[in-house]
């Protein structure tokens, strides 16, 4: 796990904050790891367990998109058998957290356009990808606020250099600016290790 991530599991709170109501959400899910309940048919997290897969299920979530490597410190290597085992469809985009490209995140965006009302969790290792993926996804295809978009990231994360300047390729591509009354885009400085 490169030292961005290690930091990442140190620093972020375990709580399921987002503008979606919370009091909807079943608590079991506020024990994954930065968990964060968008809509009623769209969530972001971090790895959850074997078990809490059992819950995500149990939720009536019917997709599980995982865009991370299943080498990372963490991930279930067999989670492909694991969700399909308990019903749900799974995908995964493997995004490399230090050079994630336009590709990822347009076979993820295709692949959420199919079905737009199964209820998905998309899912990293802390849920840095994923709230970066959930931000442009919900503004390009879901119109959602770049503020309020930018505000649920920045839950988890200020996105670094590599994911701003991603984030506002994707955006450019989509015609979209990612400037919004608000929203600081500056990275955060580097961290001594």
């Amino acid at each position: 796990m490169n030292k961005i991530l290690s930091s990442l599991l140190i620093l972020m709170p375990f709580t399921v904050i987002s503008s979606y109501a919370v009091e909807e959400a079943d608590p079991a899910l506020a024990e994954i790891v930065n968990f964060r309940q968008y809509s009623p048919t769209f969530a972001s997290s971090g790895q959850p367990s074997r078990e809490q897969f059992a819950t995500i299920a149990e939720n009536g979530f019917e997709r599980i998109v995982y865009i991370a490597f299943t080498n990372n410190q963490g991930a279930l290597t067999d989670a492909d058998q694991v969700i399909k085992g308990l019903g749900m469809e799974y995908m995964q985009v493997p995004v490399d957290f230090d050079n994630p490209l336009l590709p990822d995140f347009y076979a993820f965006a295709d692949y959420m356009q199919r079905n737009t009302d199964k209820k998905t969790l998309l899912h990293c290792q802390v849920n840095a990808r994923a709230t970066a993926f959930s931000f442009l996804y919900r503004v390009i295809y879901e119109d959602v606020s770049i503020a309020e978009a930018k505000e649920d990231m920045n839950t988890v994360w200020q996105p670094n250099e590599v994911w701003r300047d991603f984030i506002f390729a994707v955006m450019t591509e989509s015609n979209v600016s990612p400037d919004c009354e608000g929203c600081d885009w500056t990275p955060p400085p580097p961290r001594d290790q």
